[in-house]
Order: C-alpha cells, then sequence, then structure tokens
C-alpha cells in the first residue's frame, strides 16, 4: 500500500493513538509531528504527566513517519527497540512532538523524537526508537 496518500489525521482515529487523543500535524518524507492536549486521563495518580503518556505520543508520531517513508515493496513495520529520556513535565495544555528519521534502511529505521510542553517549548522527552521494515 502506498500511506504517500493517507490522511494521517484520521488514520489512528480509531484506535489507541485516537483514544488518548493524539492529533497528526504533519507526516512527511524523513519527519512527522504531532500533539496531545493533556488531560487528567494522562496523568500518574501523583498528578504529573505519565510516561507512557509521552512514549504513546512519541512512538504513534515515529511510526506514522515510518510508514509514510517505507522503502520500495515493503508492507509495514513494528518498533522492535525504544528508549526514552524524561527531562520535565507536563500537567495541562499540549505536548508536541516532533520525529526525525536519523537511519533509513532496507530492514530498520531509526527515528529520533523531541517532546516538548507547548506552552514554556521545553523539552520534556527524548526519545528514539528502532523499526524493523515488513515485506
Amino acid at each position: 500500500m502506498d500511506y504517500k496518500q493517507t490522511d494521517f489525521s484520521k488514520f489512528g482515529a480509531d484506535c489507541f493513538p485516537g483514544l488518548v487523543g493524539i492529533e497528526v500535524v504533519t507526516v512527511t518524507t524523513n519527519s512527522a509531528t504531532g500533539q496531545m492536549e493533556v488531560k487528567k486521563s494522562h496523568l500518574a495518580p501523583n498528578g504529573y504527566l505519565h510516561a507512557g503518556s509521552i512514549v504513546t505520543l512519541a512512538d504513534t508520531i515515529a511510526g506514522y513517519g515510518c510508514i509514510y517513508n517505507l522503502p520500495d515493496k515493503a508492507t509495514s513495520f513494528t518498533t522492535i527497540e525504544l528508549k526514552s529520556n524524561f527531562l520535565g513535565t507536563a500537567k495541562n495544555g499540549f505536548i508536541q512532538a516532533e520525529a526525525i528519521l536519523k537511519h533509513g534502511g532496507k530492514t530498520t529505521q531509526v527515528w529520533d523524537v523531541v517532546v516538548k510542553n507547548e506552552e514554556n517549548g521545553k523539552t520534556i522527552a527524548l526519545f528514539r526508537c528502532t523499526q524493523l521494515i515488513l515485506y
């Protein structure tokens, strides 16, 4: 399937990304961006943004970038490794993710994602994932 014609703003609306409220802003060659409004359901019981919420946003945006940038004859991908460093938080407003393709091979892709607090522009997480390309 050619994902270049996909409307990524609707792509995962009825799946987990839609359930948590991820909004896709752009998906292009070698990059993708998205955002998520911080809601109470994204917080841990201590009142701070749950790490899983941040990872969900970052992994989703990197995944959409990956699927858009699949090599010829590839059909899909799966995440085989991910790592996150958490540097801050947000209790409300929006968090934004910008994914950049760092390696685009025939068998794997590596994506870096920076997640920021929209209100103050501070980086709240650095994320890297490796995607296995499926044929």
